[in-house]
């Protein structure tokens, strides 16, 4: 049937996009939230649909979905800890499935490419829990809590270790960590079979002392990895050796321009576009000066940067966005402000244009897009 949408557009029939749906993660404490969200963005105008409580949850700041889209796993960021497994139905609700207990302060959940492991960061327990999955998309077991020994030279908030996020390559293998008190990438190799750990050689990257490193993401070709320091407010650049997993840094530089001070600010997301050309990440304003922003770096084919734009973030205290799967929209939540703003990224210099389209939500800290249907 790939005929019919070329015979519509010939007929001069006008064609509508899919929208694409996200989920937002919340704080509910001391907010309106009651748990994970849902609502669809028209990739053609940009149009943010009605926001839908998804499912009920305390402080899940931090959702992943398996791959197809099928599942969703959330962290209940609290001292006892939890992650949730949902499936997801065909109008975007989730149904829970299970939960068990996860670590103190889980802030970050992530899936391997089986679908078969789910991984979760611990930032006040500064260890790494990982956990088995049910062919049905629930949590079979905890198969491991990996601690970290370790700090860094901000003994205020680098005291001891404090995992911040995980992710996998794209060839499923090569784990990585990112540890916000220790400024290390630690690094393991992953069995999907079993979901067994094994630390790797050498066991982990470095960013500059004190940068605090928080988020990770991956250039598309899985050349390059970038890592925005939360601390530092910088993003260091890794060529990435496919076979071994091994980070090489290349370069760190400065998020902000140099006439924006760094002093009560933050980053917190980061994000690879999707055509590998431009790199995105977001920056808080804890202080609450205005300086909330969003920046844009082009990405050179040595995987360097160049800063091209740092623009208002148009919420305040930028935590969580992600961009839509076609590459077009970017969408940012106010943990604050209590909203969401979707941007307009250009397709030729990948800049970010403000858009009136906004919707409410109690304090949104994640979002995350489902994968395009095909």
């Amino acid at each position: 049937m790939k005929w019919i949408l070329p015979l519509l557009l010939l007929a001069g029939i006008c064609v509508e996009a899919e929208p694409a749906r996200f989920y937002l993660g919340t704080y509910t404490d001391n907010s309106s939230s009651r748990g994970i969200y849902t609502g669809v963005v028209d990739t053609d105008t940009g149009k943010l649909g009605p926001l839908e409580l998804a499912a009920p949850l305390k402080n899940p700041s931090f959702v992943a979905l398996a791959p197809g889209g099928k599942f969703l796993y959330a962290v209940t960021e609290t001292a006892a800890g939890s992650v949730t497994a949902f499936r997801v139905e065909n109008d975007g609700h989730l149904t829970k499935l299970n939960d068990l207990p996860s670590g103190n302060g889980g802030c970050h959940v992530s899936v391997d490419a089986t679908g078969r492991n789910v991984f979760v960061a611990n930032y006040n327990g500064g260890d790494l829990a990982s956990f088995r999955i049910n062919p049905d998309g629930s949590l079979a077991k905890r198969t491991a809590l990996i601690s970290f020994t370790g700090s860094g030279p901000d003994h205020s908030r680098q005291e001891k270790p404090h995992l911040h996020s995980t992710y996998l390559d794209a060839g499923n293998r090569q784990f990585y960590a990112c540890d916000l008190g220790t400024d290390s990438i630690w690094r393991f190799l992953l069995d999907p079979a079993s979901g067994a750990l094994t630390p790797a050689e050498p066991a982990s990257a470095k960013i500059p002392p004190g940068s605090g490193p928080r988020h990770l993401a991956f250039s598309p070709d899985g050349r390059f990895v970038y890592v925005n320091g939360e601390m530092g407010l910088n993003v260091t650049a890794f060529a990435h050796a496919a076979k071994t997993g091994a980070l090489t840094a290349i370069q760190t530089v400065p998020i902000l321009p140099p006439e924006v001070s760094i002093r009560g600010m933050g980053s917190a997301e980061i994000f690879c576009h999707p055509n590998g050309k431009w790199l995105y990440v977001s920056n808080r304003d804890v202080a609450g000066r205005g300086r909330d922003s969003l920046t844009v770096f082009d990405i050179g084919a040595d995987g360097k940067l160049t800063r091209r734009q740092n623009v208002p973030a148009g919420v305040k205290v930028p935590r969580g966005f992600d961009i839509d799967p076609t590459g077009q929209w970017l969408v940012v939540g106010g943990q604050s402000d209590n909203k969401i703003v979707a941007f307009k990224i250009s397709p030729t210099t990948g800049e970010l244009s403000a858009s009136d389209q906004t919707a409410a939500v109690g304090a949104p800290v994640c979002v995350v897009f489902a994968p395009a249907k095909n």
